[in-house]
């Protein structure tokens, strides 16, 4: 047996034996079918088993590296319902890969930037559809990942207005309107920007779905949280270079507005654009909103006994309130009447600040709140504690002449 051959090999020989001698007939010798024919049966089988385990590894799925070429490929351009909106920076970070056949699902995350209006990226979980034909991988569809809000191109042709200051995108909606709206916004732009005296965009971007269902849908939340409200800002806080905001429209409860209305509810939303980068969640919802509110009342030279009925009509009551609004008092979807009088009794503090030390003080205090705790925030801007400023607006609550106006 050849010496490569491994010792269990070897070891499989039968032992020699002498051959038997029978009378009239030779003896056996090696080359005779005794135990070399049964050598000659364990080796190949042997070999067998070696040859077998050097045989070369599976070829490697290349399906999933095909998938994402296929997602980058297809993500170089934007949907074309967005064709006249000036975007930079679009494109599909695919996250996971799931394969059924010559079917494909791609996770991705999108990034996008407007320009001119986006300080930082806009972003989406979305999740892209994929088929195989001819041998090669084609995007058949995408749509919100699960669990994630829609996009406005989601819900059809979106229609652009543009203003100085603002960019509208509307879906489902005339375009009259739209335009109406992008004269608003400008309008908001600089009362915010009056209030603010800080560097930020100067610029917002309002979306205006077709229905209050498919206003949820954008934002995430069922409709009937938004019910009472003209518009909300989406947006996070604390993000030192400001993250891409938008003011989405509310179009059932915009439209019930006066003109006076739909002014205030803009200026409202463009300054919480403004203030996002100084905004963390430290900052109390009492002075965020509030100063919101002050921003958009200011510039009108909006009367207590105009802006905060609610509040009026409790404090007649005897219903003082004990404390300055709480977060939990601006949830969206709380009793109606009761979310008026924390927006109301909110934007009162702020306007008492604004009068009672100054307008900078005001600017201060909120940038100071965002960083550090309020009690320090308060004591370093207007020398008094909570308790003391909850005593003051008290104080000028009862003196309001909204306290004595009939509702």
């Amino acid at each position: 047996m050849p010496p490569s051959l491994p010792a269990a090999v070897r070891a499989a020989r039968p032992p020699r034996r002498a051959a038997a001698r029978m009378p009239g007939r030779a003896a056996a010798r090696g080359s005779g079918s005794g135990p070399v024919l049964r050598r000659a049966a364990v080796v190949p089988l042997l070999l067998g088993g070696l040859l077998a385990g050097c045989s070369a590894p599976p070829a490697p799925d290349t399906a999933e590296r095909e998938v994402r070429a296929a997602v980058a490929a297809w993500s170089q351009r934007p949907p074309a319902p967005l064709a006249g909106i000036p975007l930079e920076g679009w494109a599909y970070e695919v996250t996971a890969v799931r394969r059924d056949g010559d079917r494909a699902t791609a996770q991705a995350r999108l990034g996008y930037r407007i320009a001119g209006y986006d300080p930082a990226p806009a972003g989406s979980a979305r999740e892209v559809r994929l088929g195989r034909s001819g041998g090669r991988w084609r995007v058949t569809g995408e749509g919100p990942g699960p669990g994630a809000p829609q996009q406005l191109w989601d819900q059809g042709p979106v229609t652009v207005a543009r203003g100085a200051h603002a960019l509208v995108l509307g879906a489902g909606r005339d375009p009259g309107e739209l335009s109406g709206i992008a004269a608003e916004a400008d309008r908001a732009v600089a009362a915010a920007g009056a209030a603010w005296p800080r560097p930020w965009a100067g610029r917002v971007v309002v979306l205006v779905p077709g229905s209050p269902e498919a206003m949820g849908a954008l934002l995430g939340r069922p409709a009937s949280e938004y019910r009472g409200m003209a518009a909300v800002t989406t947006g996070s806080t604390g993000a030192a270079a400001g993250p891409a905001d938008r003011i989405v429209v509310n179009p059932s409860g915009y439209a019930e507005l006066s003109a006076a209305g739909r002014g205030i509810v803009l200026a409202h939303e463009a300054t919480h654009v403004a203030t996002r980068a100084a905004t963390s969640a430290r900052t109390p919802l009492w002075l965020s909103e509030g100063f919101a509110d002050w921003a958009a009342y200011r510039a009108r030279g909006t009367a207590p006994a105009e802006a905060a009925p609610a509040l009026g009509r409790a404090v007649r009551r005897g219903e003082l309130p004990a404390v300055l609004p709480r977060d939990a008092d601006f949830a969206f979807g709380s009793d109606p009447e009761a979310l008026a009088r924390a927006y109301e009794g909110a934007w009162l503090a702020c306007r008492l600040i604004a009068q009672r030390w100054g307008d900078a003080a005001l600017v201060t205090l909120y940038e100071r709140a965002g960083r550090e705790p309020l009690p320090e925030a308060l004591e370093g801007v207007l020398g008094l504690d909570e308790a003391g400023l909850t005593r003051a607006w008290q104080e000028a609550l009862r003196g309001e002449p909204a306290g004595d106006r009939p509702a």
